[in-house]
């Protein structure tokens, strides 16, 4: 059976990728393409509703979203390399490595001194990256 051509879909793909290059550049196209091989329909997905749907409603500012993703990725504990990627996306769209060390350090209050510190581990690992760049 043949798949049909929505264009609705096409249109949430390329506004989700316009969005994803615009806040995590080539971190977000190398998640994205590392998935082409075993997963291609969840690297759309990850596109599709993420970046074309939520980070694309005007609500909020690029910004603030990162602020929000960075905390949540830190108080979750277990997602280094999505909160590498999302460090760099802030520092992307405005974020200052003060505040991005200051939004980890609050995490220690909701998430706990494990997690802050796995979240500034990761954030001195990319202050590193950019600054050997």
């Amino acid at each position: 059976m043949q798949q049909t051509h929505n264009p609705l879909e096409s249109t949430r793909y390329r506004r989700g990728w316009e969005k994803l290059r615009e806040i995590d550049g080539e971190a977000g196209e190398r998640v994205v393409e590392s998935l082409a091989d075993i997963a291609p329909d969840f690297a759309r997905y990850l596109i599709e509703f993420p970046f074309g749907d939520i980070y694309s409603r005007p609500q909020l500012d690029l910004k603030s979203r990162e602020i929000g993703v960075v905390a949540a990725l830190t108080a979750l504990g277990n997602a280094a390399p999505q909160l590498k990627v999302h460090i760099h996306g802030a520092l992307n769209v405005g974020c200052t490595r003060d505040e991005v060390v200051e939004i980890i350090m609050q995490m220690a209050i909701y998430a706990g001194f494990p997690a802050a510190l796995n979240g500034l581990f990761a954030a001195k690992e990319v202050f590193a990256e950019r600054d050997a760049a």
